[in-house]
């Protein structure tokens, strides 16, 4: 049996983990009347109500796909997405419903190894994995009115 070279290896766990992550990563169930889209930096995150707002839409959004590897690159990638669907329906707010960590996979590695002669023979293999966690994020879209 022939051995795969190491680069080989690589791409097909990059393929494999494109493949168990998905592609979904935002989405949204209009509760309200949505306005004309607006740019994801003029949407805010509240963590609290604010005094006066429109409901708009509920949003869920996760970093799954994505390629961050630290929890805070994990939100920050949740918030964006929240950001990019909140903008599509032209909401300029965000009321931030809850943050969950979710798994979405895992990935295994094993390698392993044999030797024989006449009369004996040997072998060894080692494998490991570890899980894929993403942030799942639940909000509000919400319009905000300018004061005065």
């Amino acid at each position: 049996m022939e051995r795969l070279p190491r680069t080989d290896m690589l791409a097909a766990c990059v393929l494999l983990t494109a493949l168990l992550t998905g592609c979904q990563t935002s989405s949204h169930v209009l509760v309200g009347t949505a306005r004309p889209p607006i740019s994801p930096d003029s949407v805010k995150v509240y963590l609290q109500p604010p005094p006066q707002y429109e409901e708009i839409a509920t949003i869920d959004a996760s970093s799954q796909g994505s390629f961050a590897m630290t929890s805070q690159q994990n939100m920050d990638v949740a918030m964006q997405r929240m950001k990019i669907e909140a903008a599509k329906l032209g909401a300029n707010g965000i009321l931030l419903q809850g943050v969950t960590d979710q798994q979405s996979g895992s990935i295994g590695l094993g390698a392993g190894s044999s030797s024989y002669s006449p009369g004996s023979a040997t072998g060894a293999g080692a494998g490991g994995s570890f899980g894929i966690t993403n942030k799942a994020t639940h909000g509000i879209a919400i319009y905000v009115p300018p004061p005065g």
